[in-house]
């Protein structure tokens, strides 16, 4: 299943009223939103669960506090957390002022966050 396009112009509509400059890349089961280069939030459907979660790049400290929050949980693809990346359940994004909470925490981390290497081509 693929992961929800209502959730993505969501994103798309609050990144593009915050001026942030950003494109798309699928990933992850989803989509992947980067700003500035650099990986910032996310869509990803968690074949498990059934459902479509929120992928949120807020950084080490940001994520401590918001695991408080009974919607947000480490992200975990493999066994392991991600450090400083959330996932957050439908619970935690329902409303457009949620989903905004959560994104600025992302655009709030994004310029302290490190780029990926570029890939060199062959």
């Amino acid at each position: 299943m693929a992961y929800d396009e209502l959730l993505g112009d969501r994103i798309r509509a609050i990144l593009q009223e915050k001026r942030a400059n950003f494109y798309e890349k699928k990933m992850f089961s989803g989509l992947c939103f980067m700003v500035e280069d650099k990986m910032c939030c996310g869509i990803h459907f968690d074949k498990k669960k059934h459902t479509d979660l929120l992928m949120a790049r807020i950084g080490e400290t940001a994520s401590e506090a918001a695991m408080q929050r009974p919607a947000c949980h480490p992200m975990d693809f493999t066994g392991r957390a991600m450090k400083g990346y959330v996932f957050v359940t439908p619970d935690g994004f329902d409303t457009e002022e949620d989903l905004a909470y959560w994104l600025q925490l992302c655009l709030d981390f994004n310029p302290l966050a490190k780029a990926s290497k570029k890939r060199k081509k062959k």
